[in-house]
Parts: C-alpha cells; structure tokens; sequence
C-alpha cells in the first residue's frame, strides 16, 4: 500500500507540474503574442513614389489658397510652399527646385497668374514642372467649438508637365487630407494654437512631398 501511495503521489506531483508548465507555456504564448502585435502595430514601411516625373526636371512649387484661409491663418501659405520646395530638392534625384520666394514674388507681382492657363503658368515661371497645391481647408478647431483642437488640412495636388501631352491639364492628380492631433477630445489647456498649427503643417508636408520620392513610413499611420 505504502508503495501504491507513493506513486499516486508521484503521479500526482508530476500532473501538477505539467499543469504549471502548461500554463507557463500559455503565458509566454501570450506575450509573445502582444509584443509581436505591438511590434507589428508600429512597423515602418519603405514606400515608392506614386510620381517619379520630377526626377532631373526644373520644377516649382504654386500653393493656391482659400482667401479665408489666408485671412485666419496668414502664415500657412508660405510655410506650405517654403517646406515642400525644401522636401523635393533634398530628396528627388537631380531636381532643380526654384526658390519658392522667387515664386511668391512672381504671384505677387502677377495679379492674375490664377487665371493663366496651366502651360502658360510652367512658360512664365520657366520650369518644365510644376507642382500646384490647392488648398481648400485648414482649421484647428471643429465648426463651432473654439474649446477643442480638431486640426484639418485638405488640398489637391496636380503635376503640371511643360512638355507633357498637355500641358494645360494635369499630369495627375491627387486629394492630400490630413488631421492633427491623432486623438480626440485635446482641450486648450493641452496645446496652443502654434503647436496644433505647425503639427498640422508637418503632417500635410509629409504627406505631400512623399508623393514624388521614396521614403519611409508608418505602416498603420493611425495607430496610437
């Protein structure tokens, strides 16, 4: 009996730590399993250019705006048009960008350059493309609610190819969208009205320069 007793007990002993194996064995599973999420939640991603046509091209960069938007946010033009200049002449292989104040001056001095055709738009400013930002929205609040940060900045972007087929439509096309913070529900007493302003611009940046060259980004760009 003696003996009988000792090998139920051993048999015992080992059952129960099978048991705590196995639940060790689910544990580690577990972890393994979040931190391969988490992992993969924020991997980077090497992503193409969706337009490679500025590759060795004398290019420009005309930002266009809402008259509402200039007036509410003054600084957003040249910001905009100053940033992604810089953007494609660091990154786009033999690129000749033209200064965008020479650009700036050019509309200044040309009242009516928004009704020229596209072509003749390229001719007077003397590049073979130019890149033109529409911008229709930019906020940093909702509508109607001056207590929350809800950043919106929406443009169309067109290539203008000189040389193209046709040179007074775009080359192509695309709807740049962007909103900034990530989160909702960010009050006043979070941030200011020139961080939301500049981290906005920042997003819009990125996601309009990424256009013509290849580059590196979040692979969920929505994950907090």
């Amino acid at each position: 009996m003696s003996l009988m007793r000792s090998l139920r007990t051993t048999f015992l002993i080992v059952f129960a730590g099978a048991g705590v194996l196995l639940q060790q064995g689910c544990f580690v599973a577990q972890l393994a399993g979040a931190v391969g999420q988490n992992i993969e939640r924020y991997k980077k991603i090497e992503v193409l250019a969706e337009y490679d046509g500025l590759i060795d091209k004398t290019c420009a960069v005309v930002v266009q705006c809402e008259p509402s938007i200039l007036y509410e946010n003054g600084s957003v033009y040249g910001t905009i048009a100053m940033n992604v200049s810089k953007r494609l002449q660091e990154n786009v292989e033999g690129i000749k960008v033209l200064d965008f104040r020479q650009v700036m001056q050019w509309q200044y001095q040309t009242p009516s350059w928004s009704m020229l055709s596209y072509g003749e738009m390229a001719e007077e400013l003397g590049v073979e493309r130019v890149v033109f930002i529409e911008l229709y929205e930019f906020r940093l609040h909702p509508a109607g609610n001056s207590y929350l940060w809800d950043g919106a900045c929406a443009a169309t972007l067109g290539v203008i190819e000189e040389d193209g087929w046709d040179p007074d439509s775009f080359a192509k096309t695309w709807e740049i969208g962007v909103k900034f913070p990530d989160i909702q529900g960010v009050g006043r007493e979070s941030a200011n009205a020139s961080q939301i302003q500049m981290g906005l611009m920042a997003k819009f940046v990125d996601e309009t320069s990424w256009v013509f060259y290849r580059h590196i980004e979040d692979k969920y760009p929505d994950a907090i």
